[in-house]
Protein backbone atom coordinates (compact mmCIF):
# COMPACT_ATOMS: atom_id res chain seq x y z
CA UNK A 1 0.00 0.00 0.00
CA UNK A 2 2.93 2.66 1.05
CA UNK A 3 4.72 1.77 -2.78
CA UNK A 4 0.75 3.00 -4.40
CA UNK A 5 0.62 5.76 -2.36
CA UNK A 6 4.38 6.62 -3.20
CA UNK A 7 3.99 6.08 -6.91
CA UNK A 8 0.61 8.13 -6.55
CA UNK A 9 2.53 11.00 -5.42
CA UNK A 10 4.93 11.23 -7.76
CA UNK A 11 3.09 10.40 -10.82
CA UNK A 12 1.04 14.03 -9.31
CA UNK A 13 4.24 15.62 -9.01
CA UNK A 14 5.35 14.54 -13.05
CA UNK A 15 1.92 15.40 -14.39
CA UNK A 16 1.69 18.64 -12.68
CA UNK A 17 5.46 19.53 -14.37
CA UNK A 18 4.27 18.27 -17.97
CA UNK A 19 1.12 20.19 -17.59
CA UNK A 20 2.92 23.93 -16.46
CA UNK A 21 6.18 22.93 -19.29
CA UNK A 22 2.91 23.66 -22.24
CA UNK A 23 2.10 27.11 -20.94
CA UNK A 24 5.49 28.73 -22.18
CA UNK A 25 4.90 30.74 -25.36
CA UNK A 26 8.28 30.55 -26.50
CA UNK A 27 10.78 27.50 -26.09
CA UNK A 28 12.82 27.41 -23.01
CA UNK A 29 16.10 29.83 -22.75
CA UNK A 30 19.15 27.74 -24.85
CA UNK A 31 21.21 26.30 -22.69
CA UNK A 32 23.87 24.87 -24.94
CA UNK A 33 26.65 27.42 -26.54
CA UNK A 34 24.99 28.77 -29.64
CA UNK A 35 26.05 28.43 -33.40
CA UNK A 36 27.33 32.21 -33.78
CA UNK A 37 29.12 32.35 -37.31
CA UNK A 38 29.83 36.17 -37.28
CA UNK A 39 30.97 38.62 -34.35
CA UNK A 40 27.73 40.47 -33.82
CA UNK A 41 27.87 44.14 -33.32
CA UNK A 42 26.41 46.00 -30.61
CA UNK A 43 25.94 49.30 -32.38
CA UNK A 44 24.07 47.71 -35.33
CA UNK A 45 22.37 44.32 -34.22
CA UNK A 46 21.60 44.56 -30.18
CA UNK A 47 21.20 48.65 -29.86
CA UNK A 48 18.75 49.19 -32.99
CA UNK A 49 16.99 45.90 -32.29
CA UNK A 50 16.65 47.37 -28.36
CA UNK A 51 15.15 50.46 -29.85
CA UNK A 52 12.80 49.20 -31.80
CA UNK A 53 10.96 46.67 -29.70
CA UNK A 54 11.74 47.46 -25.80
CA UNK A 55 12.10 51.59 -26.08
CA UNK A 56 8.28 52.18 -25.39
CA UNK A 57 8.49 50.59 -21.94
CA UNK A 58 12.17 51.06 -20.85
CA UNK A 59 13.15 54.55 -21.50
CA UNK A 60 14.06 56.85 -19.08
CA UNK A 61 11.52 58.09 -16.64
CA UNK A 62 9.01 54.70 -17.09
CA UNK A 63 8.16 52.10 -14.36
CA UNK A 64 10.32 49.74 -15.98
CA UNK A 65 14.37 49.62 -16.32
CA UNK A 66 15.67 51.54 -18.37
CA UNK A 67 17.73 50.15 -21.42
CA UNK A 68 19.30 52.99 -23.01
CA UNK A 69 22.54 52.21 -23.48
CA UNK A 70 25.16 49.58 -23.74
CA UNK A 71 25.97 49.91 -19.90
CA UNK A 72 22.64 49.22 -19.12
CA UNK A 73 21.78 46.44 -21.77
CA UNK A 74 25.02 44.47 -20.97
CA UNK A 75 24.28 45.03 -16.97
CA UNK A 76 20.58 43.59 -17.90
CA UNK A 77 21.08 41.28 -20.47
CA UNK A 78 20.77 37.20 -19.07
CA UNK A 79 17.39 39.03 -17.51
CA UNK A 80 16.22 40.58 -21.01
CA UNK A 81 17.20 37.28 -22.49
CA UNK A 82 15.00 35.65 -20.40
CA UNK A 83 12.29 37.22 -21.03
CA UNK A 84 12.77 37.04 -24.81
CA UNK A 85 12.33 33.60 -24.39
CA UNK A 86 8.90 34.51 -22.19
CA UNK A 87 10.77 33.62 -18.55
CA UNK A 88 9.21 34.91 -16.51
CA UNK A 89 7.09 36.77 -19.03
CA UNK A 90 7.29 37.03 -22.65
CA UNK A 91 8.80 40.42 -23.88
CA UNK A 92 8.11 42.53 -25.69
CA UNK A 93 4.89 43.48 -23.56
CA UNK A 94 1.95 42.51 -25.52
CA UNK A 95 3.77 41.20 -27.90
CA UNK A 96 4.39 39.62 -30.99
CA UNK A 97 7.31 37.91 -29.73
CA UNK A 98 11.18 38.46 -31.15
CA UNK A 99 11.41 36.46 -34.58
CA UNK A 100 14.21 33.29 -33.52
CA UNK A 101 16.74 35.09 -35.47
CA UNK A 102 16.89 38.07 -33.25
CA UNK A 103 17.08 36.21 -29.83
CA UNK A 104 19.64 34.03 -31.61
CA UNK A 105 21.65 36.94 -32.22
CA UNK A 106 20.88 38.65 -28.48
CA UNK A 107 22.11 35.18 -27.10
CA UNK A 108 25.44 35.24 -29.33
CA UNK A 109 26.01 38.94 -28.48
CA UNK A 110 26.17 37.55 -25.12
CA UNK A 111 28.21 34.35 -25.45
CA UNK A 112 30.42 36.32 -27.05
CA UNK A 113 31.19 38.76 -24.15
CA UNK A 114 28.83 41.22 -24.55
CA UNK A 115 31.14 43.67 -27.01
CA UNK A 116 30.73 47.28 -26.99
CA UNK A 117 31.66 47.27 -30.33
Amino acid sequence: MRKLGLFVVLSAVVGFGFVNSCAKEKVPVITTTPDCADTVRFSTQIAPMIQSNCIGCHDVGGSAPTLTNYNEISTNATAILSSLNGTPQLMPQGGPALNDTLIQQFTCWISQGKLNN
